[in-house]
């Protein structure tokens, strides 16, 4: 099997744009409450998130904005982002380096799910793919300290998502397709478990 190429910028702004599209679609969007970013490449410690204040269904590959590790713009655009927003996929590129794209969301089955204390069961299909592969974390806020910070990214280790307990979900992927189809499949797998 032949490698996978190396993504240019261009192509993850592409890929990230188009997620956050879908989700918004999909209805998986909290407002300004929630995010998706990706690693650029060949930059290390340089990530992409949506511009503040625009809906996931107005992101598009040229309004996204570069930040480091503490969410503070760095790509000289003066464009604002929300710094809360990052402070969860700062930690997790942080501590996760080969992940290229953090996914964190409010849904719907999502948030209900992670407000049952027995998690998603291995009863459905979508949910065999996350079986043993997803973490769980107490919601503790803002997610604002580096305290917390910590105990998130142990909390995910090396899997595949987490469970934020009474606040929703958060995949990662080596791509950011990865990422999206891990959170197509947990919310599909939440909903079904849930009805």
């Amino acid at each position: 099997m032949k490698a996978r190429a190396a993504a240019t910028e261009a192509e993850v702004r592409r890929d990230l744009a188009a997620a956050y599209r879908l989700a918004a679609l999909n209805g998986w969007d909290d407002t300004v409450y929630t995010h998706l970013s990706a690693s650029v490449p060949g930059a290390p410690g340089h990530y992409l998130i949506n511009r503040f204040g625009l809906g996931f269904d107005e992101v598009a590959a040229s309004n996204l904005v570069v930040v480091d590790l503490q969410g503070r713009v760095v790509d000289g655009s003066g464009a604002r982002v929300n710094p809360s927003g990052f402070a969860i996929h700062g930690a997790v590129h942080a501590a996760r380096p080969e992940v290229e794209c953090v996914i964190h969301l409010h849904a719907p089955w999502g948030v209900a799910l992670s407000m049952r204390s027995e998690g998603l069961l291995p009863t459905s299909q979508w949910a065999m793919r996350l079986h043993c592969r997803l973490g769980r974390h107490p919601y503790e806020g803002l997610a604002l300290g580096g305290d917390e910070q910590r105990r998130l990214t142990a909390s995910l280790g090396a899997l595949d998502g987490l469970i934020l307990t009474n606040h929703g979900t958060l995949t990662v992927g080596r791509t950011v397709a990865e990422a999206f189809m891990l959170m197509h499949l947990l919310e599909r797998a939440a909903q079904a478990q849930l009805r």
